[in-house]
């Protein structure tokens, strides 16, 4: 199961975390990866190249994570809850497959 964990602190998003296959089907043909994958590059890239903001992002084996700092940003919060909405749409269609999680932070 891949697990997507996204950090909110006083009630922002402040990053994400997402780890591990999904089990769907076979490494390379399994469409929850391929989509959560794309997804997650979307918003990242999103973040940091068009946007331009300032964050720390990994991605080290199957995890991927994106953190930033700047409180009280409407367009970055936009940008976390779209990721949010589209991966809790995919674990809505794929029970089993991915959780999609809060942590405080």
């Amino acid at each position: 199961m891949s697990i997507a964990e996204f950090y909110r602190k006083n009630g922002e998003l402040t990053g994400f975390k997402v780890k591990g296959h999904s089990g769907y089907s076979e490494q390379g043909s399994d469409i929850v990866c391929a989509s959560v994958s794309s997804a997650v590059m979307l918003t990242a890239n999103l973040i940091t190249e068009i946007f331009g903001y300032k964050a720390d992002v990994s991605a080290v084996d199957d995890t991927v994570a994106l953190k930033t700092d700047i409180p009280g940003d409407e367009v970055l919060q936009k940008l976390y809850q779209g990721l949010v909405l589209q991966l809790q749409e995919i674990a809505g269609e794929f029970k089993g497959n991915l959780k999609v999680q809060f942590t405080e932070v």
